[in-house]
This record gives C-alpha cells, sequence and structure tokens, in this order.
C-alpha cells in the first residue's frame, strides 16, 4: 500500500488477497507439449450490467483503492446460473456432464454462492476450497493453481468437458470450456 491508501477497504484487501503469479503455456493443434493439459473447446466472457461499482479499483493520484463490496455473492446468485447453464447448453452440454469444476475461489461466501446457484454435488469445489485455505484469493492467478492441482491431484477420465469459472472486476464472469 501507498500512502495514503491505508483505508479499512485497502487494508481488508490487503489481508484477503495474497501475491502468486502464474503463466499458461497454450499449443495449437498439431503440437504435442511434453505435458499435455486439457484442450480449450470454448470461452465466453459477460460483464454484468450495473456491476462496476461491486468489484474492482479505483486508481487515484494516492495509488489504488479497492473496490469490494459484500453483494458479490449475490450477483453470483442473479446471474452466474443462467451463464453456464446456457453456455454448456449451447455444447450440447449439462452440468451433470461436467467431471471437473476448476473454480476461482473468491472467498467463502462466493464459493457457497457458486456451488448453491450451480447446484454442484458435494465435493465439486474440493480443490478450490483447498487452494483458498492454503494460499488463499491470489486474484486473477488462483483460478489457475485451481487448474494446477486438478490435473496433478485429481485429473478427469480423458475426452470428459470440464469448466474453467473465474470472476472478475467489473463484475463479470469468464468460463472456459475444456476437454480433458
Amino acid at each position: 500500500l501507498q500512502r495514503g491508501d491505508a483505508s479499512p477497504a485497502n487494508l481488508v484487501a490487503g489481508a484477503l488477497f495474497g501475491d502468486g503469479a502464474t503463466a499458461v503455456v497454450a499449443c495449437g493443434e498439431g503440437r504435442r507439449p511434453e505435458r499435455a493439459g486439457p484442450s480449450v473447446l470454448a470461452t465466453r466472457s459477460h460483464l454484468y450490467p450495473g456491476s462496476e461499482g461491486v468489484m474492482g479499483w479505483d486508481v487515484r493520484d494516492t495509488g489504488f483503492q479497492v473496490v469490494l463490496d459484500a453483494s458479490v455473492p449475490d450477483v453470483v446468485r442473479t446471474y452466474l446460473a443462467d451463464d453456464v447453464h446456457g453456455f454448456l447448453a449451447d455444447h450440447g452440454l449439462t452440468t451433470r456432464d461436467v467431471t471437473a469444476w476448476v473454480c476461482h475461489p473468491g472467498g467463502p461466501k462466493v464459493l457457497e454462492a457458486v456451488a448453491e446457484t450451480l447446484r454442484l454435488p458435494d465435493g465439486a469445489l474440493d480443490l478450490t476450497w483447498r487452494s483458498l485455505a492454503e494460499v488463499g484469493n491470489l486474484s486473477s492467478s488462483s483460478v489457475l493453481h485451481v487448474l494446477r492441482d486438478t490435473l496433478a491431484l485429481r485429473p478427469p477420465p480423458p475426452g470428459t468437458p470440464g469448466l474453467l469459472i473465474a470472476m472478475g472486476p467489473g463484475f463479470c464472469s469468464e468460463l472456459v470450456l475444456l476437454r480433458w
């Protein structure tokens, strides 16, 4: 935090969000990387209307000021299910077809909202909960830590679909349909 950034919200954000870095190496068709991961079949992004005050950063002359509203879980409950169900349906799938849920660990209330609104089976977000407990919310890189753990600890059956879900500023959702 820079001088002038010690607001209560920024102090809480500093405690909630850890430091982390990730990278993805993506290969086109015909390439065989040494260590193969899932294929990306499709993506979808959705910025939710009227949500710019829910999560993000205000850039001021004193530095970044966090914007983090308590309504994040409510926004997830309002919009995420329609997005996920529509996205999967566009590819002939339902949530029952998904063998791995790679979800951004936004926090306990957010994860509870995701599981509730999508009616996920018990244990579907175990690796996400594990990541949240071990390293916390690493902002954008969090979901890739969960993907790493999915590949290492609980690889889905080959050929099955998976869904990567990230949520971010604005408030928006990012969906990535995977094939293992």
